[in-house]
């Protein structure tokens, strides 16, 4: 699918977030096309996860607008943007100590057809397929992640958003990330990443927003990395 083309399938406008009393977000833009990889880039308490919760509606409080496929989910619980085919991947991953692999992997309800199977999630990550038996919070963080982007994955959902996917990983770990982000595009899933590694960004996403203070303060096209690498350092602190 062409990504430059088409009605956004996420569009955010405005966004305003508390936590509590504390104003964290402060009228956040951006939008998501089809088929579409874009990051969130910044530093360390920018706002780039409260952005991805105030979208998945688990966020205190909220305000302005947010679209996903035209209809307005900004006063939407949870569970109900969760069933129009949003999924939401937490950077601490929140695998279940007490089950194993598979029944982790098999806990999330499916909410859409076009879910993938278990043979095609041990496609892609062919280490959960060799751990299937083991306790969740036994494998390594690697396995992990594989395990958190699985379950989802059986889902239906074709809107993923991923919080630091590759944080505290082995290269070896994080390229499979990025093989495994390239193959999901592939076949027409929307991503939203939130990374502060923006080399690692730079080889999957299609776009970059820069959050800084709880405001949208650049954009750029993947293409344009290279030109802006000095602005990057300078927002990043990289």
């Amino acid at each position: 699918m062409n990504s430059a083309a088409g009605t956004p399938v996420l569009s955010v406008k405005n966004l305003e977030a508390w936590y509590g009393e504390s104003h964290i977000l402060h009228g956040i833009n951006f939008d998501v096309r089809p088929g579409e990889v874009v990051t969130l880039l910044g530093r360390n308490g920018a706002g780039k996860t409260s952005t991805l919760k105030s979208v998945m509606g688990i966020i205190g409080k909220r305000t302005g607008s947010i679209e996903f496929e035209g209809t307005d989910i900004s006063r939407m619980p949870s569970d109900k943007i969760a069933r129009l085919g949003v999924a939401f991947c937490p950077e601490e991953r929140g695998i279940f100590a007490s089950l194993d692999v598979k029944e982790n992997l098999l806990l999330p309800p499916i909410i859409r057809s076009g879910g993938m199977s278990l043979d095609q999630i041990f496609e892609l990550f062919p280490n959960l397929k060799e751990r299937l038996g083991s306790q969740g919070t036994k494998l390594s963080g690697g396995e992990q992640q594989m395990l958190a982007i699985g379950r989802i994955l059986r889902t239906g959902a074709r809107f993923l958003m991923l919080d630091e996917p590759t944080e505290g990983l082995a290269p070896i770990i994080i390229q499979q990330i990025g093989h495994m982000i390239a193959r999901l595009k592939s076949e027409g899933f929307t991503i939203l990443l939130v990374e502060q590694n923006f080399r690692f960004a730079s080889t999957v996403a299609d776009r970059h927003y820069v959050v800084e203070h709880g405001k949208i303060i650049d954009t750029f096209a993947n293409s344009e990395i290279k030109a802006n690498m000095e602005k990057l350092h300078t927002y990043l602190g990289v």
